[in-house]
């Protein structure tokens, strides 16, 4: 397989996460979506929507959408399960990562801060507060939600799940916008938790071969 992605795009950080938490093998292919590479012509067959991840299989069908992919590997690939077996416990699991992936990421990511900064004439601190708002207060919904289900070391129970795939990289992204992350005990033990295993540890984005 092959994984169209970007270093610091938190979407394709996930999709690296479950890759490796799976143990399945990839090829890493780097598109810089600071410089706007995802806009050139040379991608367009590799990225039908012009955004990262994109994961080519082995037969060269193309998925999307870096949710869709990971639950599409859960599905089909051996290796660790990222949703649980019952439907409340799916439910749970889907319901933190969409606390990131719906409700955090989408008015934080690097085509909305470009736009406040163009369209808006937004400012380097004002925009950086922008960002540090919504992720503390995404975080602080997502800790009401860990306090509220099954105890564990990760996000759910004693396994890393679909949402701790979502989390870390969220957590990366919060710490280099030096938003306060103080008073989230059960979100702070289960990032650390998750950074203890290699499987994050080669996701991170100083291990990839693009990393600046």
């Amino acid at each position: 397989m092959k994984l169209y992605n970007y270093f610091r795009s938190s979407a394709s950080f996930r999709v690296r996460i479950a890759l490796n938490l799976k143990g399945l093998p990839y090829e890493y292919v780097p598109v810089h979506i600071a410089r706007g590479e995802h806009r050139q012509e040379a991608w367009a067959g590799a990225l039908p929507e012009g955004l990262v991840p994109t994961l080519e299989l082995d037969d060269g069908t193309l998925l999307t959408q870096s949710m869709a992919i990971i639950e599409y590997l859960d599905e089909t690939q051996a290796g660790a399960k990222l949703l649980p077996s019952d439907a409340l416990g799916r439910a749970r699991v889907r319901a933190l990562s969409q606390i990131v992936a719906c409700e955090i990421h989408p008015i934080n990511n690097l085509r909305v801060l470009k736009y406040l900064v163009k369209e808006f004439k937004v400012e380097e601190e004002p925009k950086n507060e922008w960002y540090r708002h919504w992720v503390r207060t995404g975080l602080e919904a997502f800790e009401k939600q860990l306090a509220a289900g099954p105890k564990g070391r990760f996000c759910y129970g004693d396994t890393p799940t679909l949402a701790d795939c979502c989390l870390v990289p969220q957590i990366f992204n919060g710490q280099r916008f030096n938003t306060d992350l103080s008073g989230l005990p059960r979100t702070m033990a289960a990032f650390e938790a998750c950074m203890a295993l290699e499987a994050f540890q080669k996701a991170q984005w100083s291990a990839c071969p693009d990393a600046e």
